[in-house]
């Protein structure tokens, strides 16, 4: 079931005199938005499938994912090391589209992260694969079932995912309830094995969608800081999140030398021709699809209509080879037609 994931209780926000303070969801949030007046300072940083591409890989700069990941999962997440991941690919396409990273927890869980830019056709079913082949890999041939560690996919998102969604982190994972009572069971601990951690108890892949179009920049909490960064591009003064300072820090595009900010540049540059080219592609494909569809309704409206003057004339009692004659059919084909009703 995947449902809107906003945590309920006390959190941490940012009001306007910029102090961080503890609030109740009924509090008054933070809206960070352009005023003429008053000018929010803040600090531009690199786009994250750069920081991912490149400083995210060095271990000194764990501390940036691990601030995101603790904003997320409501809980202290410590990174040991980043495997192999999706990320080494030869589609030039999908270079730009699309990047990753695998982190391993110091749980042994395994923890998907990426952006992508444009949708793509099954995507929740590439997501799904990415989830199974992280699972398979974690467990070594002639290992115990018992050893298979839990996989998230967590992805940010620069599209729609939905056409009535009233949210912009979604959380999916997978629950057994009664098929007729409907009610959440607890499993066996027999079934379950070890569990994964208090309040969790199955080892089932979970999944974060996060489109970040659809952040309306109120800053209601942690995670909400860095959810603004990732849509943005930049970290405001006033973020006080665990690892939002990192994220200032390491990312800051200010402090790329100029040979890496010129390697960051080409980049942009690069990948938004590339997305341009793409949604010109879909864009052509989308219009001579219309115009074919047209072209199709009109031939099929066109055939609606003979239809209904043969039956008309059949039912008035007018020969077939006579109808045959009027309309330009043969008769095989002005009884198909006949035969059709």
């Amino acid at each position: 079931m995947v449902q809107g994931n906003r945590r309920k209780g006390p959190i941490h926000g940012i009001f306007q005199d910029g102090a961080p303070k503890t609030r109740f969801p009924s509090a008054l949030v933070f809206l960070v938005r352009e005023d003429t007046s008053v000018k929010k300072t803040g600090r531009q940083i690199v786009t994250f499938d750069w920081a991912i591409k490149t400083i995210l890989r060095d271990k000194a700069n764990f501390d940036v994912l691990e601030g995101f990941l603790t904003a997320l999962f409501g809980r202290p997440v410590v990174i040991l090391d980043l495997l192999e991941s999706e990320s080494n690919r030869t589609d030039v396409a999908d270079k730009y589209n699309h990047v990753d990273l695998l982190a391993k927890t110091q749980d042994g869980e395994r923890i998907i992260v990426e952006v992508q830019y444009l949708s793509e056709m099954a995507y929740l079913r590439r997501l799904a694969y990415g989830t199974a082949k992280t699972i398979v890999e974690t467990l070594k041939l002639g290992e115990p079932y018992a050893n298979l560690k839990k996989v998230y996919s967590i992805s940010l998102l620069h599209f729609d995912i939905s056409q009535d969604g009233d949210d912009y982190i979604y959380h999916g994972k997978t629950e057994f309830t009664g098929l007729h009572t409907h009610n959440p069971v607890t499993l066996k601990k027999s079934l379950v094995g070890e569990q994964v951690r208090i309040g969790e108890t199955n080892i089932f892949p979970e999944y974060y969608l996060i489109p970040l179009k659809r952040f309306t920049d109120v800053v209601r909490d942690d995670l909400d800081q860095w959810v603004y960064a990732f849509k943005n591009n930049e970290v405001l003064d006033e973020f006080t999140a665990p690892g939002i300072g990192a994220l200032k820090e390491k990312l800051d595009y200010l402090k790329l030398d100029e040979r890496e900010r010129r390697r960051f540049d080409k980049h942009l540059d690069y990948a938004r021709s590339e997305w341009g080219t793409i949604e010109d592609a879909r864009q052509e494909g989308l219009e001579e699809g219309l115009a074919k569809g047209r072209r199709e309704g009109h031939r099929e409206g066109r055939q609606e209509e003979r239809r209904i003057l043969v039956k008309s004339l059949y039912d008035n009692g007018i020969a077939i080879e006579i109808i045959a004659a009027s309309v330009g059919l043969s008769e095989l084909a002005i009884r198909r037609l006949l035969d059709d009703e």
